[in-house]
């Protein structure tokens, strides 16, 4: 890893109407638009579902270095987070952010460790810890025999 500071640079172009266009050094270029609840098409990523979708991002992949850190072996996680935007104070604004989780790991690693290890990511994430909406974590562990056998 770099020191810090890290500066992460983004650039946005866009029309009266259409797609909102984002560049990065590298990044392939993604068009946006507003989500279905503010008149958009609905069928393009928002600063809404990317700001949600970085919440999960970074879950995953915090995860990914906890796991590795602490020597966790695991199969897969699946992250599904909802965002919820919320008048506060007259304003808008997300107000809250759910990740549900749930990881397979090999059979005979302790579910209690998979557990700390998810709650380690989830206050680790560096995403959700710069957002002043509250983040609530419901996850699950299974067995690889016990995901199999709930897949049947």
């Amino acid at each position: 890893m770099q020191p810090y500071p890290h500066h992460y640079d983004v650039a946005a172009a866009g029309l009266p109407d259409g797609d909102v266009t984002l560049r990065s050094t590298r990044l392939n270029v993604l068009a946006t638009a507003p989500p279905v609840e503010f008149g958009g098409p609905g069928d393009r990523w928002s600063p809404e579902t990317l700001l949600v979708g970085a919440v999960a991002d970074c879950f995953v992949l915090t995860f990914r270095a906890v796991a590795r850190a602490s020597s966790l072996e695991w199969d897969a996680l699946d992250c599904e987070v909802r965002g919820t935007l919320d008048r506060v104070d007259r304003i808008p604004q997300f107000s809250a952010f759910r990740i549900r989780a749930h990881l397979v790991v090999p059979d005979g690693v302790s579910a209690e460790a998979a557990q700390r290890a998810l709650e380690k990511a989830e206050g680790a994430c560096l995403i959700s810890n710069s957002l002043k909406a509250g983040v609530q974590l419901d996850a699950t562990v299974d067995s690889i025999a016990a995901s199999a056998a709930r897949s049947r």
